[in-house]
C-alpha cells in the first residue's frame, strides 16, 4: 500500500466525515480521529478553524492536493467572472483525473490520478499523463485500447455506492466519457457538505 493510498483512511478520520462515501471507511466502524488522542472530546472551532477545516476537506477530497497547486487553482478561481467558491469548484471538477474519477473508470480519486499517470487516458484521441490536465466542455477522455482490458476499470463500473453525475456523458462499452459543462457546486455529487464560501473565507484572511 502506497503512502498516499494509505492517506485517504486517515483523512476521513481527521475530518471526522467519510469524505468520500466509500464503505470501506474507517468512520464506519470508528467516528474518532486517528492517533493515541483521537478520542478525546473535541472543542468547539473557532471561525479559523471551521475555515481551514472546509478547505482540508475539498483539498483531501480531490485527492489530498498539495498547498501550492490548491492555492493555485483558487488563484485562477478568483480571476474568473462570478462566485469565487463555484468557480474553485469548477476548475476542480475540469482536472483529468477527476473526470475519470466521476466516470467510474477507477474506484477512487487517487486511483484516478495514478490512472493518468501511468498513461492509460486519452484527451480528444491524445496521449495525456497529467492528473491536473484542465479539461474544456466537449472534451472526450476515452481509456487506451490496451488499458481496457484492467481488471480495476469493471470494478470501479460495478460500484454501487456512487452515480455518474449530469454533467459527465459516459459510455462504459467504449470506456468513453465527455466532459459535457463545468458543474455548479449543486450538481457535484459530494457525499458530505463542502463549504467553498469557507475557503474563500479562509484565503481572504490568510
Amino acid at each position: 500500500m502506497t503512502k498516499r493510498t494509505a492517506a485517504k483512511y486517515k483523512i476521513d478520520r481527521r475530518m471526522g466525515e467519510n469524505i468520500w462515501g466509500r464503505a470501506k471507511s474507517p468512520l464506519n466502524k470508528r467516528e474518532y480521529g486517528p492517533g493515541q488522542h483521537g478520542q478525546r472530546r473535541k472543542g468547539k472551532l473557532s471561525d479559523f478553524g471551521t475555515q481551514l477545516r472546509a478547505k482540508q476537506k475539498l483539498k483531501g477530497y480531490y485527492g489530498d492536493l498539495t498547498e501550492k497547486q490548491f492555492r493555485r487553482i483558487y488563484s485562477d478561481a478568483e480571476r474568473v467572472t462570478g462566485d469565487t467558491g463555484e468557480n474553485l469548484v469548477g476548475l476542480l471538477e475540469r482536472r483529468l483525473d477527476a473526470l475519470v474519477y466521476r466516470a467510474k473508470f477507477v474506484a477512487t480519486i487517487f486511483a484516478a490520478r495514478q490512472f493518468v499517470n501511468h498513461g492509460h487516458v486519452l484527451v480528444n484521441g491524445k496521449s495525456v499523463n497529467i492528473a491536473s490536465y484542465r479539461l474544456r466542455e466537449g472534451d472526450v477522455v476515452s481509456v487506451r485500447e490496451k488499458s481496457r482490458q484492467l481488471a480495476i476499470i469493471a470494478e470501479a463500473i460495478a460500484l454501487t455506492e456512487r452515480d455518474v453525475p449530469d454533467y459527465v456523458e459516459v459510455d462504459h462499452q467504449k470506456l468513453t466519457a465527455k466532459f459535457v459543462r463545468t458543474p455548479a457546486l449543486s450538481d457535484v455529487p459530494y457525499p458530505v457538505v463542502m463549504e467553498p464560501n469557507l475557503v474563500v473565507e479562509y484565503y481572504a484572511k490568510n
